[in-house]
């Protein structure tokens, strides 16, 4: 015989508290995509595509555009500005010398520069996750790209006065460390504001990113392509990223002003907030079987008093098991999220530790096997940079297409490691001031086709990873995916900046 009291009345009550909450939150949902498919306004003249685009560009800038103008640092640091039309600075001393020719201090500039640029990446990656709690979105994106058109203006000013190469060095060093700094904050913040647009505008803003190397090589060339002096060609080169991180501002503060980027943008908020309201009455079924778990619910005893141990209340049984699938709705920890894409997180960090090992910080000291004093002007921004960046471009453009070695395979991180062959292939290549390692690779004809091999690879592996690792969790964990994946690429890129202080040493 069976005793029961109000349990089963209550467990019913929950039951049909949990399943309004379910019914309620897939109807808003519902609503919510078939509103955004009905009204969503057309991209007129694709305006939102191209402020994406520029956006993109915008925020790898500043490191390209100090990474491929290596030849006017090395000159000011070399205590030579009369090739800019200034009168040497000296500071009352006798310069060293080997008996032959004055021996120059070697700044390591190529090496400091990578880590300085890197390190901050990683740094304000963590940074960045406090940051957007506390500061709005548009005051982080407005104040970094003001404060990195100001860093650019003093580094275009820099080129017309005259000081010593231990103060330019350090001033120069102090103005990257910055400049890279806010960089990362708008790096960061521009990813989650491209993320409330369609997934097309995420390439858009990777394409453009992927464009910025190209953009500062071939303003690089047009600086030495001009006839005018050292000097001025400097200042136009440092002037033209003073100009497209204005064009970025001012697409920054237009993009909410238009029709389609608006609808998107508050889209997103409703659904944040309509989603937030629909998790109420959840929380109050909760707390209900909570307190029906232990017998307090309206001041009665509501356990059920079973004298037979193979009756359940089939009520509180169904209740229990909406409850569980609720929990597939939340968010999994950082560690849970981590187990399932280590593999990915890896891959991209090796990845780009074997890349910023050697690039610039080596790949800058190699020469041309010619003397051709001509070809000698043009060598390194071509062979160097503007095939490194062209190549790591096409790299990230055929993952559109091909997508191999599968996510599961474990093909993929064999051939990621398999990356470090190109550490001595580039080292083994005709750099200058060589002491240890000799010379097997002296012909520009394959220094071009390692750097194309090298960067094809880099694009390639690094878009691939970053693909599949949101295929490995759910939907609802992506946000965390993209979050660990941005930490361990800045990890990889800190990593070879650090490694190519050692490498250099070793030549």
């Amino acid at each position: 015989m069976y005793f029961l009291f109000p349990a089963p009345v209550v467990s019913s009550r929950i039951q049909d508290n949990l399943e309004k909450c379910a019914t309620n939150v897939s109807k808003r949902l519902k609503s919510i995509r078939m509103t955004t498919q009905k009204n969503a306004p057309v991209d007129r003249g694709c305006a939102v595509a191209v402020i994406i685009f520029i956006l993109g560009l915008g925020t790898l800038l500043p490191w390209n555009f100090f990474i491929t103008t290596t030849e006017y640092f090395d000159d000011r640091l070399k205590g030579t500005p009369s090739s800019y039309g200034m009168t040497p600075v000296t500071n009352g001393t006798t310069p060293v010398t080997n008996g032959t020719t004055p021996v120059t201090k070697d700044y390591k500039f190529a090496s400091f520069m990578t880590l300085l640029s890197q390190l901050p990446l990683l740094l304000f990656t963590l940074a960045n996750s406090f940051l957007y709690q506390c500061i709005r979105e548009k005051v982080r994106i407005a104040v970094s790209l003001v404060s990195i058109l100001c860093l650019f203006l003093l580094t275009a000013i820099m080129v017309k006065v005259p000081m010593q190469p231990d103060s330019f060095f350090s001033i120069t060093m102090a103005t990257i460390w910055f400049i890279n700094s806010f960089g990362a904050v708008l790096q960061g913040s521009l990813f989650g504001l491209v993320g409330m647009l369609p997934p097309k505008y995420s390439t858009l803003y990777l394409s453009g990113q992927g464009l910025a190397g190209i953009f500062a090589a071939l303003a690089s060339l047009l600086s030495i392509l001009s006839e005018t002096d050292k000097a001025s060609a400097a200042l136009g080169y440092f002037i033209t990223p003073c100009l497209a991180t204005l064009l970025t501002l001012l697409s920054y503060l237009l993009l909410p002003h238009l029709e389609f980027a608006r609808f998107y943008f508050e889209k997103s908020k409703s659904h944040h907030d309509q989603l937030a309201t629909s998790s109420e009455p959840l929380k109050s079924a909760d707390k209900e079987k909570e307190a029906l778990d232990n017998g307090d619910l309206n001041g009665y005893n509501n356990k059920p008093i079973i004298t037979n141990g193979d009756f359940e209340a089939s009520g509180t049984k169904e209740a229990l098991s909406m409850t569980k699938q609720t929990d597939s709705h939340t968010r999994s920890s950082v560690l849970a999220v981590f187990k399932k894409i280590w593999v990915m997180a890896l891959c991209v960090t090796c990845v780009l530790a074997v890349t910023l090992s050697v690039f610039p910080a080596v790949t800058v000291k190699v020469k041309s096997v010619y003397g051709n004093k001509e070809w000698d002007r043009y060598f390194l921004c071509v062979c160097c940079f503007v095939v490194f960046n062209a190549m790591d471009l096409i790299g990230r453009s055929v993952t559109s297409m091909v997508q191999w070695p599968s996510k599961r395979s474990r093909l993929l991180p064999v051939l990621v490691v398999s990356r470090v062959v190109f550490i001595p292939l580039i080292m083994l290549c005709n750099t200058d001031n060589r002491q240890y390692l000799p010379v097997l690779f002296s012909h520009d004809v394959a220094f071009v086709a390692i750097m194309t091999l090298f960067a094809v690879s880099n694009g390639y592996f690094i878009c691939l990873c970053m693909s599949y690792a949101p295929q490995l969790v759910r939907s609802k964990d992506c946000e965390t995916t993209g979050a660990l994946m941005t930490f361990f690429l800045a990890l990889g890129l800190s990593l070879g900046a650090a490694l190519s202080f050692l490498l250099r040493n070793l030549l």
